[in-house]
């Protein structure tokens, strides 16, 4: 069962740069009702690529220095890292196959 780990600044590197799968990383915030809307599309993707795609959550109200350092002012931003680098990006609320179609080829 995959599971969403929370991000902040003290685990980033380790949970995001360091990873050896592509690491799917969701910035949003509680007020945010896009962010709603996409949760559980992340989640299930989250469970459905388990142990190939690692889906990480960012609180911008909790982690502002990182929704500064990966220059995100809109929420949901979704940001996709592989090898310590962000090699796609998706804002607002998109449909689950998009979020999907952003890592599916690096893990097929």
């Amino acid at each position: 069962m995959g599971q969403e780990v929370t991000i902040t600044g003290d685990n980033f590197e380790a949970e995001v740069l360091q990873a050896d799968t592509p690491v799917l990383v969701d910035f949003w915030a509680d007020w945010c009702g896009p962010c709603k809307m996409i949760a559980p599309a992340v989640a299930e993707l989250a469970d459905d690529y388990a142990g190939r795609v690692k889906v990480g959550k960012v609180n911008v109200d909790d982690a502002g220095d990182l929704a500064m350092k990966f220059s995100v002012v809109s929420i949901p931003t979704l940001l996709l890292f592989k090898d310590g680098s962000v090699v796609d990006q998706q804002v607002g609320a998109v449909p689950k196959a998009k979020i999907e179609g952003m890592f599916k080829e690096l893990v097929s």
